[in-house]
């Protein structure tokens, strides 16, 4: 999470920006970004080391290596959808009927209907929700993210995967805590063992994504 001027933003929520101010500040800017934002002025919140008062975003285009990560004041933000409020958006008829990943996302809401904990789609999916411009494909896959702000047990994250298991699309499901990121599936099938946990700072090895030793990597590195 991270507290901008009064604002909070978190990993993965879409943010609808001054596209014109954003691109007219980076000496460096790629052609396609120019592009895209012009038509479809979001990006998302990505994961970083917080720098006072901007926002690590990225910048998504029609191909998978386009992808652009800057940083945006929080003055050029006019609006922030989250993951969970992206499931209140009606998929058209022709989106389900030719993508599978809505589909699957259709099935999943009604299999995780009593999940107390906030959650929503990411990815391709969750970007074409907020933005109305076309981006999952057919052979995309439902990225999920779960925020957990308490700790979550091992057989409750096997209970969430089983659920989400022979649906019309893959289903990636990333949990979030206060501190990190890391695969709901692995930690269903390895916890207690370590896990990759997806920090600030990068990639580390941790068994608790709720740790307070991690919580302490995170800070010494941002000193």
């Amino acid at each position: 999470m991270f507290p901008c001027e009064g604002h909070c933003f978190r990993t993965h929520d879409l943010l609808e920006i001054d596209a014109k101010q954003l691109i007219s500040s980076p000496a460096s800017v790629p052609h396609w970004v120019k592009e895209e934002l012009s038509e479809s002025p979001f990006v998302v919140v990505r994961r970083g080391l917080a720098t006072g008062r901007e926002v690590p975003i990225g910048v998504r285009g029609a191909q998978r290596n386009q992808r652009w990560a800057s940083f945006c004041h929080p003055e050029l933000v006019k609006s922030i959808l989250t993951p969970s409020q992206l499931l209140s958006r009606t998929i058209p008829k022709s989106r389900a009927d030719a993508i599978p990943a809505f589909r699957a996302l259709n099935f999943l809401e009604d299999r995780w209907m009593g999940l107390a904990l906030p959650w929503g789609p990411g990815g391709s999916v969750g970007f074409e929700l907020a933005s109305g411009r076309h981006a999952a494909k057919q052979q995309s896959d439902l990225d999920i993210v779960i925020y957990a702000e308490r700790r979550m047990r091992a057989e409750e994250a096997k209970s969430l995967c089983d659920r989400a298991l022979n649906l019309p699309a893959v289903v990636d499901i990333r949990v979030e805590t206060p501190i990190c990121g890391f695969s709901l599936r692995e930690f269903a099938s390895r916890s207690p063992a370590a896990i990759l946990l997806r920090a600030p700072s990068g990639i580390v090895l941790g068994r608790d994504p709720w740790g307070a030793e991690l919580r302490s990597v995170d800070s010494n590195l941002r000193n």
